[in-house]
């Protein structure tokens, strides 16, 4: 099965997008990732892409979709992908949607993790990462043993400038400008399916293996 997950940033769509991927074994994607792996392992596309940002520019929709399309190629992808991160914008989707055209495949369902701003700027507000591993806790739902202590190294916890509120709620713009107009996308592909996010985590794990006719053992 190949998902795409979508939702504002801090809506948890990377925390399902990994517990799909360890419960069925298919790949969680994202963005980043590609980026980190390309670059480490001085590939032509990461060449190409270490070149903008070394820059400070954003690497082009067209080298991002390369990249991307080089990735799901893969082997590990041959029983499906789960995309976290892209697309990103309405071109980039179409991208994506001619080069599995061309392979006679197709996106199977793009997964909204729905959240409202207030609660996601709530969410994040709470967030911690640790200054020495980089280890993330959260002060209500993931506290560390010792207020403002790393659990692993001992090091300070701080709240990341992308974690502020007045950061979070300019990346939530650029999210609604550039990344909604997706979930019109896909639903009028008939294959969106949106969840509330602001529930439990495992109550919204159990809802999209539900909605996908999932069951423990069948496979994606």
């Amino acid at each position: 099965m190949k998902i795409i997950m979508l939702g504002a940033p801090g809506a948890g769509k990377g925390t399902q997008a990994k517990m799909l991927s360890e419960r069925y074994g298919i790949p969680h994607i994202s963005t980043g990732d590609i980026f980190r792996m390309n670059i480490k392992n001085n590939t032509v596309l990461g060449q190409k892409a270490k070149g903008y940002m070394d820059a400070g520019q954003l690497v082009p929709d067209e080298l991002v979709v390369d990249l991307v399309i080089d990735r799901i190629k893969a082997k590990d992808c041959m029983k499906g992908f789960i995309l976290d991160g892209f697309p990103r914008t309405i071109p980039q989707a179409e991208a994506l949607d001619y080069a599995l055209n061309n392979q006679n495949e197709k996106v199977d369902c793009a997964i909204n993790v729905d959240v409202p701003d207030e609660a996601i700027i709530e969410r994040m507000a709470g967030r911690r990462a640790c200054v020495g591993c980089g280890a993330t806790y959260h002060v209500v739902n993931l506290p560390s043993k010792v207020e403002g202590i790393c659990d692993v190294c001992g090091e300070k916890l701080i709240l990341r400038e992308d974690d502020k509120p007045e950061t979070v709620k300019k990346r939530l713009e650029v999210y609604h400008e550039q990344t909604k107009p997706l979930i019109d996308y896909y639903n009028k592909k008939k294959a969106l399916l949106t969840v509330d996010g602001t529930r439990d985590i495992q109550v919204v794990f159990a809802e999209i293996i539900k909605e996908l006719g999932l069951t423990d053992k069948s496979p994606l």
